[in-house]
């Protein structure tokens, strides 16, 4: 619930690290927003390639709410106005132009601001995973099957670069490319994180998040892995 524990309230009583840490990676701070101006810059991202990601979550995501994409996913919230059952987070009409006016967020001269990177949003997910042999004895039938799975370590300041190094892992162990993908989902935590993913990847474009992403649907921290999952399984 990021509108309960906004970003940094932790910070209240200083930073939970010190000046070894700075100088052990060479930096004045660290911070996901300057990881993602890095990975910008290294990946050579423009201010407008990444706001014509950022429009093109949100042209996703309405064209997935408006077909009834996620009904089925969602379990609606009861309020004092009625049941609540569609994402507050997607602005709709978002185009580069409008994108254009907003002010960097972490840079004076950069290219990531609140328009090109994921929003400060309440979720919540559940997944259900379990064996074959269980399943079988609740009498459940599974939807998907649970490949291959990794854990990696990445550039502690970019911070943003481990699906790069988690997805060629993956295919370099089950044998397949990334041709024999047909659906990834990647966080938009900010847009240059899947640009670069796709870029090292030379993954096809309409197969990256095609209903969306947290720019336009938000990203609830700890819930994102559940949301991202849902999606993909239901679009597969």
């Amino acid at each position: 619930t990021m509108s309960r524990v906004p970003l940094g309230a932790t910070r209240a009583s200083g930073f939970p690290y010190g000046q070894t840490v700075l100088d052990r990676y060479g930096v004045d701070k660290l911070d996901q927003g300057i990881g993602a101006e890095m990975i910008a810059s290294q990946w050579g991202l423009s201010r407008y390639a990444l706001d014509e990601y950022a429009s093109r979550s949100h042209e996703l995501a309405a064209a997935a709410i408006d077909s009834g994409a996620f009904e089925s996913q969602i379990v609606p919230v009861d309020t004092e106005d009625g049941p609540f059952s569609v994402d507050e987070g997607l602005r709709r009409g978002t185009t580069p132009e409008k994108l254009s006016g907003l002010k960097p967020s972490f840079r004076g001269d950069g290219v990531i601001h609140a328009g090109n990177a994921s929003q400060i949003s309440d979720g919540a997910s559940a997944v259900m995973i379990m064996t074959s042999q269980k399943a079988a004895e609740l009498g459940l039938t599974p939807i998907v099957r649970l490949v291959a799975g990794t854990v990696v370590g990445d550039d502690p300041v970019k911070m943003l670069t481990g699906p790069i190094p988690a997805t060629q892992k993956l295919l370099a162990r089950t044998g397949l490319s990334i041709d024999d993908i047909g659906v990834v989902e990647i966080n938009e935590a900010f847009a240059p994180v899947p640009m670069a993913w796709r870029i090292d990847l030379g993954a096809r474009l309409d197969r990256l998040n095609p209903l969306g992403g947290a720019i336009a649907l938000g990203h609830p921290l700890g819930a994102t892995g559940g949301f991202l999952t849902t999606k993909l399984i239901n679009h597969m």
